[in-house]
């Protein structure tokens, strides 16, 4: 196993713990998508991607249609997506990676809870370096064998392929994921979900009282509306 499993391990369940967050993060999603691709999710493959991915968090599908619906109205106000570098507490590296409507919000919550948790806000480019940016997939195991899906897929991008409880996981590059989701369409097979991370290339190992400190800062950018998705350098059990 590589370090993709090794981290999905480390997050499980962390990122959509709270559903009522996980419809709020869905319902952006879907107007940015649909902004940049139309409401119709034939035509649009980040917006397929969206309801994959709200069905994968039982979100209601009158919800989905109403966010949809929503997008469509010139008046909403699209979200833009900003990424935010800096360090917590003992040289843990974090990213921040926010979509917004008011950009001057959310810099001036996101540096507040930096300052409050005694971390620093960085510059751009001054820990992302540190993070690969990858795209995953995931699909039901059906009897599909991992390393045969894997060496199959190789050619489109793909770097590691596992299976977990769910299903299977399928890891690559970034810019790999219109390639691959068009291949396991093409295959015909489902999609439960997909989305973006960023997988530390190392971490750093804390004490307990350190993690403490760290998780401080955590919880409170994760706790903002603005804010999608928090990474860092710490190492998770």
């Amino acid at each position: 196993m590589g370090r993709a499993f090794e981290f999905r391990k480390g997050r499980k369940m962390k990122r959509w713990s709270a559903m009522a967050k996980a419809f709020t993060r869905i319902g952006k999603d879907i107007v940015m998508a649909v902004k940049e691709g139309g409401p119709n999710p034939d035509a649009n493959s980040r917006l397929r991607a969206v309801i994959q991915n709200s069905k994968a968090v039982n979100m209601p599908k009158e919800n989905v249609e109403r966010a949809i619906k929503k997008a469509t109205d010139k008046d909403t106000a699209n979200y833009k997506e900003v990424l935010f570098e800096g360090y917590a507490p003992h040289g843990i590296a974090i990213l921040v990676e926010t979509a917004t409507d008011n950009n001057n919000r959310t810099v001036a919550n996101v540096r507040s809870y930096f300052n409050k948790c005694n971390g620093t806000m960085g510059t751009q480019g001054s820990v992302e370096f540190m993070f690969d940016h990858t795209c995953n997939f995931r699909i039901p195991a059906n009897g599909i064998d991992p390393e045969e899906l894997e060496l199959e897929l190789i050619d489109f991008g793909a770097e590691e392929v596992f299976e977990d409880e769910d299903g299977i996981l399928i890891y690559a590059p970034f810019g790999s994921f219109g390639t691959i989701q068009k291949e396991l369409e093409n295959r015909g097979l489902e999609i439960l979900s997909s989305g973006f991370e960023r997988i530390p290339q190392i971490t750093k190992k804390l004490s307990e009282a350190e993690v403490a400190d760290v998780e401080k800062l955590i919880e409170k950018l994760e706790e903002d509306d603005d804010v999608m998705n928090v990474y860092h350098t710490m190492e998770e059990e």
